[in-house]
């Protein structure tokens, strides 16, 4: 009996890790694609096939979306919205969640309806343009801000982590005198980093990715985010494409398809550096609760 479960589990980790090592290589293998691609020459992207090592390496790809004078700029305005934005709108959900976790609120179920209503119900693109315009936000840093301080889901999360806390924590900090901002964060916040820490991730990647907000409200190229100067360079290239002569050919192709990869890799590289910093706090959201003494 021993020597068949000891067979069983050999058979188990073997296929187990077979999947595992197919599953990463799904992963892997495009984004190696990606990078190696971005850093080929134009001969070496002729074709549309797999690239697992860099083809007469150059850095031309890199240089002609660096070209643009204004991509610093544009990097700043990507990283502070990103940074501004993912940190009010965590802070701005902690406190309503805070609030709503207590099940004495006067008002909590009209307030939590309010908020479901929220997740299921928009008012679409016409009028949220006309929202933001009678708040004066149009072509304005902030439109990147305010529009996203609030999201019920990530609200909702927030509330049941607080709801987790011990009230005798509370109980006891409140016969200390302490008020309920400094219950709030001194309490509470250090005690749902994990949650905080999603949200952030997650919230700051939404940020990061986001161009529409610019290409619906924005018209001053000085509040362009990086996303959008790329957008630009990619539909330049694509216009140089077209105009360079009747039918696209080869060399032309494979200059649009080096700029769009190393476009890619660009606005991949800060996020891919900012998740391992965020990870501890996602294990220790895994392991919070997960053994009771």
């Amino acid at each position: 009996m021993i020597k068949r479960h000891s067979q069983e589990n050999k058979w188990f980790y073997f296929f187990n890790t077979l999947i595992l090592i197919l599953f990463s290589l799904l992963i892997i293998v495009p984004i190696w694609n990606i990078l190696v691609s971005s850093f080929s020459a134009n001969s070496g992207l002729g074709q549309n096939g797999l690239v697992l090592w860099p083809k007469n390496f150059t850095l031309e790809n890199y240089k002609k979306v660096f070209s643009d004078a204004s991509i610093p700029q544009a990097f700043g305005i990507s990283v502070l919205k990103t940074v501004i934005g993912a940190l009010t709108h965590t802070l701005f959900c902690s406190i309503v969640a805070y609030g709503l976790s207590k099940s004495h609120l006067i008002g909590r179920s009209f307030y939590t309806t309010l908020g479901v209503i929220t997740m299921y119900f928009g008012g679409g693109m016409i009028p949220t343009y006309l929202l933001i315009k009678s708040l004066g936000l149009l072509d304005t840093f902030w439109v990147y801000i305010i529009p996203a301080l609030f999201s019920y889901y990530d609200t909702v999360i927030l509330m049941n982590f607080f709801r987790e806390i011990p009230p005798s924590l509370e109980e006891s900090a409140k016969i200390d005198g302490a008020s309920e901002f400094t219950i709030f964060s001194k309490i509470f916040l250090p005690l749902t980093k994990p949650a905080l820490a999603t949200i952030i991730l997650f919230n700051g990647v939404g940020q990061w990715n986001d161009f529409m907000t610019t290409k619906l409200y924005i018209t001053k190229e000085s509040l362009y985010p990086l996303q959008m100067k790329i957008y630009e360079i990619i539909v330049q290239s694509n216009l140089s494409t077209m105009t360079e002569s009747g039918s696209t050919d080869v060399v032309v192709q494979a200059t649009t398809r080096g700029v769009q990869l190393a476009t890619i890799v660009i606005t991949t590289v800060p996020i891919l550096v900012i998740y391992p910093l965020l990870q501890k706090h996602f294990i220790g959201g895994m392991m919070a609760g997960a053994v009771k003494e």
